[in-house]
């Protein structure tokens, strides 16, 4: 799950992960990053570009309620083939050819 727990304990979930050799796939890009083998979510700094305006719309009058909820269009698949490797795991090339970020 995405939230704030999981991200400050994301070192622990990795290494629980890692010690009985299960693999794993992430929201956050960050847990790729760390050791984890896969994230598939949402494009952060995409969102954070949405948010700026709708910011914007706000303070030039727009009423936040008459503003459309929005669903993220860009997601972000990162790989990291030293965990895919330690998993004893052949990643696809075709995956890896569709994946945003690969990490060696």
């Amino acid at each position: 799950m995405p939230d704030s727990f999981n991200m400050a304990h994301r070192q622990t979930i990795i290494a629980f992960a890692d010690q009985y050799h299960l693999p794993a796939m992430y929201y956050f890009p960050l847990f790729a990053a760390d050791g984890g083998l896969i994230s598939y979510g949402p494009d952060e700094t995409d969102m954070f570009r949405r948010t700026a305006d709708y910011v914007d719309r706000i303070l030039k009058g727009a009423k936040a309620g008459d503003l459309p909820v929005q669903q993220p269009t860009s997601f972000r698949l990162v790989i990291n083939l030293k965990a895919a490797k330690a998993l004893d795991l052949n990643v696809p090339t075709a995956l890896l050819a569709g994946a945003d970020e690969v990490i060696q």
